[in-house]
């Protein structure tokens, strides 16, 4: 046995990645985060390929790394690497956090999981990582029984339509950064999106306020197993409590829908009650949750 790493080098390793996440993942958490296209655009951001790490055992493929923009770690490994390899890729994203702090600061690596998925919980206790307070949910809805999608509900002259194209990147994620209060969606990571492989213009959903405005949207997508998504729904804080939320998802469902897809999912976190209770009046139930955890870095 012979373990062996380096950093990524291009797409044939993103084609790796793959296959390894296919080989290792089990079936009932084959549509976890990371996926193929989150994976996808998390490289397509070069100081997340500088962070991309692979494990070799005599040149076969055993596991691999990230940190994300979020400062995530993310990986897949097999199982009998758990305690070495498994260290190693620990240490591996503890180093790329460090090297963004000055001397004195501290930080934290974080990753999320699945609650029902026991490995990865062991995993994270084994090499050092608190769970914290901070959870998501996973909100399903089935598209293959009888019930019927309603129609979209909107205000007098609001209006959903597909996206026009890249030319309306920023403005979307400025909405975005509204709509979270937060400055991660920057026009770059927009434009990343909608250069994906599995990216679908048509649907991409716009709320157009009557002065023309993008009052909110919902990137909806699909999978070849027949799940589809329908996130992440943003809606600019001067056009919230209007119902728009549940009118994205109830779009999105009927397209999804058109389209073969046997379910629909989202993921919010679990103190965005008012986006849980749009998920629910439009016909949403609640999945599984995510649970987050952090382990201190010091520089």
């Amino acid at each position: 046995m012979t373990i062996s790493s380096r950093l990524y080098e291009g797409e044939k390793d993103f084609q790796t990645m793959l296959d390894l996440m296919a080989r290792v993942r089990p079936s009932a958490h084959a549509r976890d985060y990371p996926s193929k296209v989150d994976i996808e655009e998390n490289l397509a951001v070069e100081e997340i390929r500088a962070s991309t790490k692979l494990w070799f055992d005599d040149g076969h493929p055993i596991g691999w790394a990230y940190v994300d923009d979020g400062n995530n770690l993310r990986w897949e490994l097999e199982k009998s690497y758990t305690d070495t390899v498994g260290a190693e890729m620990v240490a591996w994203g503890e180093d790329c956090i460090q090297k963004t702090l000055a001397a004195g600061e501290s930080s934290t690596l974080d990753a999320s999981c699945r609650e029902d998925y026991k490995e990865r919980l062991d995993f994270l206790s084994k090499h050092g990582f608190r769970q914290t307070e901070n959870f998501s949910v996973q909100m399903k809805r089935d598209l293959c029984d009888a019930k019927p999608i309603l129609e979209p509900e909107l205000p007098q002259g609001y209006v959903i339509r597909p996206v026009k194209g890249i030319e309306e990147a920023e403005a979307i994620a400025t909405t975005h950064r509204a709509a979270f209060g937060t400055d991660y969606m920057t026009t770059e990571n927009r434009l990343i999106i909608m250069n994906s492989s599995e990216y679908d213009p048509t649907l991409d959903l716009l709320v157009i306020a009557p002065d023309g405005m993008i009052a909110g949207y919902c990137t909806c997508s699909t999978d070849p197993d027949g799940g589809g998504y329908t996130d992440p729904v943003a809606v600019h804080p001067s056009h919230q409590r209007k119902g728009l939320s549940k009118a994205l998802l109830l779009k999105g469902l009927g397209l999804l829908k058109e389209r073969g897809m046997k379910s629909a999912q989202f993921t919010t976190s679990g103190d965005n009650i008012s986006m849980q209770k749009a998920g629910e009046s439009a016909g949403f139930h609640l999945e599984n949750r995510n649970l987050w955890f952090e382990k201190q870095v010091k520089n």
